[in-house]
């Protein structure tokens, strides 16, 4: 009866190890627009797309241009959560980046707490270029495994 248990145990335990990870990202934009006339959210896809429905393979003998339809990859079903812009009229706001940092930190708490494991973080910055530009956002991605 013992090793019916033991072989019963390391036959469940090789299952839940060999089952595929899935991965999730949440992305993060912050606007560093001047005067605060951006838009900063949280998007959350709830759609999944295969990346390798929108995939070609090139190669010597075939290098025929991916026909794949832009229209067919875009998600329209996805969580948007406001935040507040970096800048208002007087220029940076600290009390802005504070309840975003509340907000961001809410998501991730919410993450974790539906079994999503915080594994990688990587933002990036498209800042302002001066008077002409007007231009600017702050990027983080956050990716999740379960």
């Amino acid at each position: 009866m013992k090793r019916v248990v033991n072989i019963l145990f390391v036959t469940v335990l090789t299952m839940i190890t060999a089952q595929a990870q899935e991965y999730k990202i949440i992305t993060t934009v912050e606007s560093i627009v001047p005067s605060g006339l951006g838009r900063s959210r949280i998007i959350d896809a709830n759609a999944d797309r295969d990346y390798k429905e929108f995939s070609s393979v090139q190669t010597a003998d075939d290098n025929t241009r991916n026909k794949a339809d832009r229209s067919d990859i875009r998600v329209k079903d996805f969580e948007e959560t406001k935040l507040l812009n970096f800048y208002n009229i007087a220029g940076i706001r600290f009390q802005n980046i504070a309840a975003n940092d509340a907000l961001i930190s809410s998501k991730l708490t919410a993450m974790a707490a539906e079994g999503w494991e915080l594994v990688f973080v990587t933002s990036g910055v498209e800042a302002d270029a001066g008077e002409k530009d007007g231009q600017g956002i702050f990027v983080t991605r956050f990716v999740f495994k379960k």
